[in-house]
């Protein structure tokens, strides 16, 4: 008696036991989903140790988040008028009084910077005290801010006339559900009710707002995945089968699977991130093919000996194996994430991983046990058996392997070439917001910012002086100038916001306000200018968003667009060259930094990461099947059919210019693990008719094409379309993932039954060595046959 014999005799022997501890198992991992909980920040790619965290965690710890800055536009005339321009103050002064904001920065509140020439000091006052009736007045107030005030200019307003109000957040609830809860709760209905009151379209942005919005886009579509996985592939699997019952217990499997999923979510306190909300609709789209290929065994047996006991039994001992093989490979396609220093990725493994093994567990005990339960299937259950069409298929590739297979190996050989062209025409994408939907609204006012004032995504330029108050000194200036010059060069960044705006603003304070002399002052000037300065409290609040308390350190603020990695590492290069002739490295340190800095350095370690859990997934495969046959040939046979559509993928990727990215790095590890399985069970049947057909390769192969063949179409179908349910989504990431494993699947499906005999086929007097294949030890023989 062998080892599934074993089990099969002990499920079905136990099937209570067995249902009531599914139901515990279930029922606690129900009570773990209340820990469920989004991520509140962006998806950090690189270790915690990496170069690039550090800088930014030490420019954290010096300035505080970053990433507080909520930012309202308006681009309409109409608002330079008495009553509208009145009720926008109005609606400002009303954000800012709220809690959850530190500050605001708009044209409501902003703030002259004069010279007190009897107190040698400078002080601010408001641009305007009380509200302007006239139009005459507004057209005054506008006249001052844009043509006198260039400190606010692409701050507050642009050279197109157009208006920008900055929030700033309480730094405390940018990273928690508070942030969530005052965007959704309070920002959005006010600003919605104020644009329905006054007829303006006013645009939102900023990376609070964007973070928030974005979230609950992910949670929306998470439950629309479920949901439609579920449909397709239940329709999928009727069309097939043409059974309620099958398709009834099929949907409970899966059904449970993703109940554990969320439940294994909770359990190991993950955040839910764009990775993770995949998770329970893979679980589907995985789960099928299993029950497939159970159902599809039970039924073979009923139809060929009507005995159900048996039939059940046989499901378990023949199948339950290789199953678990293809479940173990599919699995170790993700859990090579395991491996990466990643932390987003590593979670992403383990749940995968761990989920795909779950539910193989729950196929191979709940489908035999409730089919236990149940009468034989009656003969309109089995008739899908003997389709005639499906036969047709059938035949069509067992006389291509036969007849064609020189044509298989040209046209391999071709698409090979094709593909490798299309390859090195990949580019690499790190954007944050590449993958935004792009017909919501909020991606359009993300353009209209980037249009309007140059961006929204932070970049920030750490200078360290290395001494206290070393950031005043004028020679300190005036190499920050020289840096904030080279960035206005770059169409691709905005005008950069630093001390040397406030320095070159309390020159022309010192001037009377003369916008001619918004510049930084002469080593003549600068000592009764700053000594103004030191006489000053006044502008003490805005010198604290530039410059540290020590005055040792100081930020340059600017702001990117949605560039790749490309354009990135050009501006970088380039900036760094600046700084290098600038910066002495003995008297400064200086650092780029921001989210979208790191999250582009990320980009580029996925990549690199992704080269390493793939070729450990093709590590671990070869392993097993150097196990399975002790054969180095039969490595090469099993490999080449599942490496060939990763390949032609990789080479549509650079046809239809989709780039890498975080989102479609996953492509390669996913579909490698999963099409390895086509190859499993059509070996698996392989070596069994090898035993039957007294290792004769050729009705070997034959039977196990014809047998696997029809269960093998089956599941990539239902694959294809589970997987296609991805492409249903706002997000362009989620979209080509989708699209993508769903061609490399079905162009591993065809691979598997075209290819894979062929080169069994080709290789037979390498392979078909008896004494090699006797000595094997790996247990996939059938059980002897019941007398």
């Amino acid at each position: 008696m062998t080892f599934w014999t074993k089990i099969a005799g002990f499920v079905l022997r136990n099937r209570y036991l067995v249902l009531i501890t599914i139901a515990i198992i279930t029922g606690l991992l129900v009570t773990q989903m209340k820990y469920m909980r989004f991520s509140y920040t962006e998806a950090n790619l690189l270790p915690t140790d990496h170069e690039a965290n550090v800088q930014y965690d030490k420019f954290l710890e010096i300035f505080g988040e970053e990433g507080n800055l909520v930012i309202l536009g308006v681009k309409d005339s109409t608002v330079f008028t008495p009553a509208k321009f009145n009720a926008w103050n109005k609606l400002v002064k009303d954000l800012d009084s709220l809690p959850q904001v530190d500050f605001t920065i708009s044209i409501a509140n902003v703030q002259q910077l004069k010279a007190d020439r009897k107190q040698r000091k400078f002080v601010v006052e408001p641009l305007f005290k009380n509200n302007p009736k006239t139009a005459k007045e507004v057209d005054s107030i506008k006249k001052q801010l844009f043509e006198k005030l260039p400190f606010y200019e692409n701050l507050l307003y642009n050279d197109q006339g157009t208006l920008q109000t900055a929030i700033y957040l309480n730094k405390d609830i940018v990273n928690t559900p508070a942030r969530r809860d005052f965007i959704a709760d309070v920002l959005i209905p006010t600003v919605d009710s104020f644009e329905k009151e006054y007829q303006l379209d006013i645009r939102v942005s900023g990376m609070p707002y964007i973070r928030t919005v974005n979230s609950q886009n992910i949670i929306d579509e998470m439950g629309i995945f479920v949901v439609g996985a579920l449909l397709i592939t239940a329709i999928i699997f009727f069309f097939f089968f043409r059974s309620f019952r099958a398709t009834f217990i099929t949907l409970l499997v899966v059904g449970i699977g993703v109940v554990w999923a969320f439940g294994f979510i909770g359990l190991f306190r993950y955040e839910i991130t764009v990775l993770s909300a995949l998770i329970p609709p893979l679980i589907i789209v995985i789960g099928v093919p299993n029950a497939v290929f159970l159902i599809n065994k039970y039924q073979q047996e009923v139809k060929k000996h009507g005995n159900q006991a048996k039939s059940l039994q046989r499901v378990i001992s023949k199948v339950g194996n290789a199953t678990l093989m293809t479940n173990i490979t599919t699995a170790s396609g993700f859990a090579t994430f395991v491996f990466v220093k990643s932390q987003l990725l590593r979670e992403f493994g383990i749940l995968a991983s761990v989920n795909i093994v779950s539910i193989f567990i729950l196929a191979l005990l709940i489908i035999p046990i409730i089919y236990s339960f149940m009468p034989l299937p009656e003969q309109k259950h089995l008739n899908h058996l003997e389709k005639k069409w499906m036969e047709n298929v059938v035949n069509w590739m067992e006389n291509m392997v036969k007849k064609q297979r020189i044509g298989i190996y040209i046209t391999a050989v071709v698409i090979i070439i094709f593909s490798m062209i299309g390859l090195y025409q990949i580019r690499v994408s790190g954007s944050l917001i590449e993958d935004m939907p792009k017909g919501k609204q909020f991606y359009k006012d993300i353009k209209f910012f980037e249009y309007e004032f140059g961006g929204i995504m932070p970049l920030e330029i750490l200078i360290d002086t290395k001494k206290d108050k070393g950031v005043m000194n004028l020679s300190t200036l005036k190499r920050m100038e020289k840096l904030n010059e080279t960035i206005e060069t770059f169409p691709e960044l905005s005008k950069p916001i630093s001390i040397t705006n406030l320095v070159k603003y309390s020159k022309q304070a010192y001037y009377n306000g003369n916008p001619k002399y918004y510049q930084l002052p002469t080593s003549q000037e600068k000592g009764y200018i700053f000594a103004y300065t030191k006489n000053s409290n006044s502008n003490s609040g805005m010198l604290k968003n530039f410059v540290d308390s020590t005055g040792r350190y100081a930020r340059i603020t600017t702001f990117m667009k949605d560039i790749g990695t490309d354009k990135m590492d050009i501006i970088q290069d380039r900036l760094q060259a600046v700084i290098k002739k600038q910066f002495p490295e003995d008297k400064y340190e200086i650092s780029m930094t921001g989210k979208a800095l790191v999250f582009l350095k990320g980009t580029n370690y996925l990549i690199k990461n992704l080269v390493i859990s793939l070729s450990l997934a093709i590590i671990l495969i070869s392993i097993f099947m150097a196990w399975m046959f002790r054969s180095p040939q039969m490595i090469l046979i099993s490999l080449v059919p599942n490496m060939l559509p990763l390949l032609i993928t990789a080479g549509l990727m650079g046809y239809l210019s989709i780039p890498i990215k975080p989102s479609t790095i996953l492509v390669f590890s996913i579909a490698f693990g999963i099409s390895v399985d086509d190859t499993i069970h059509f070996l698996a049947k392989y070596r069994q008719e090898l035993l039957a057909n007294n290792w004769k390769i050729k009705p070997a192969v034959y039977s196990a094409l014809r047998e696997t063949g029809v269960s093998m179409f089956y599941t990539s179908i239902v694959l294809f379309f589970g997987f296609l349910v991805f492409t249903i989504s706002s997000f362009g990431g989620t979209i080509a993932l989708g699209g993508l494993v769903s061609i490399t699947l079905l162009l591993a499906m065809v691979s598997n039954l075209l290819l894979l005999p062929s080169l069994l086929l080709s290789f037979e007097k390498r392979i078909a060595n008896k004494n090699v294949l006797k000595e094997t030890k790996f247990k996939i023989l059938p059980p002897k046959e019941d007398k």
